[in-house]
């Protein structure tokens, strides 16, 4: 005789619960970061929860199949990305909702590229818990990530932190805790010359980037790369460079405020 229902539905659980349980991440912040960070996590094999500051306008399709929204932090949760660059107000909230329901032991991954990770950790009750990371769309793709500690950072919150980036095929290059980190810092300031560039119709938004790729062998050009960042978040890193260092040099192009604000028109040239 076949099995009842009943004990197909016994040993399906039972199975279940023999199963390794899976590291479960917490990720909130801006499209599409919160996106492409829970996208890499669920495919190597963490259980990933996910929130927006502001819910993309249409809703993602995620491959990997252990991503799911959540409005609440549940429970259990190993680690928090939180991934916000252009709406410091929100982020003060989101790590402190995170500080609060979060175990004291789990580790708090923050982008710092528009404040850094020392001040982030001021708004936690629990400092040593966070570390600041070099967040921008389209970066996690890269194999390097920068990671940041504060000056709250204990040995063992670093390393926690580098096994995590490891197991998603990263490696880790711990930097100084500075407003725009390294790479993000240089980006943006290519495409704010090229910004400048632009207004003083030196060469065409094309010609720009062919120049920078030919010239110095970057893999895009500094309009290339504003596309895939997004004028936005380029905008966001520039002014707190500009809040924190009052130097000439991170003066904003004006033509790049204006883009910032919405649009790309130089598509159309």
């Amino acid at each position: 005789m076949g099995k009842s229902k009943s004990t197909k539905k016994l040993e399906s659980a039972r199975k279940k619960s023999e199963e390794p349980r899976r590291t479960r991440v917490y990720i909130v912040g801006e499209s599409p970061m919160v996106e492409e960070y829970a996208e890499l996590c669920g495919i190597h094999g963490f259980e990933v929860f996910v929130e927006w500051n502001e819910q993309p306008a249409a809703f993602p399709t995620f491959t990997a199949q252990t991503i799911k929204r959540a409005r609440t932090i549940p429970s259990e949760i190993s680690l928090a990305l939180e991934l916000t660059n252009t709406d410091l107000d929100r982020k003060r909230k989101n790590i402190q909702n995170l500080d609060r329901a979060l175990p004291p032991t789990s580790a708090i991954v923050s982008s710092s590229v528009t404040v850094t990770a020392t001040e982030q950790s001021t708004w936690a009750k629990y400092r040593n818990r966070l570390v600041g990371v070099s967040a921008l769309p389209t970066l996690i793709q890269k194999p390097l990530v920068e990671v940041a500690p504060t000056v709250f950072s204990p040995k063992e919150t670093i390393e926690v932190i580098q096994r995590f980036f490891h197991s998603l095929g990263k490696e880790l290059a711990l930097v100084q805790d500075r407003i725009g980190l390294v790479l993000p810092r240089i980006l943006c300031q290519l495409i704010n010359e090229a910004s400048f560039a632009l207004q003083e119709q030196i060469a065409t938004p094309q010609d720009l980037d062919t120049a920078m790729k030919l010239g110095t062998g970057f893999p895009l050009g500094p309009i290339e790369w504003a596309d895939k960042i997004g004028m936005k978040q380029v905008y966001a890193v520039l002014s707190a460079l500009q809040r924190d260092l009052q130097e000439d040099r991170y003066r904003i192009s004006p033509l790049l405020a204006q883009l910032a604000q919405g649009g790309t028109w130089w598509k159309q040239a």
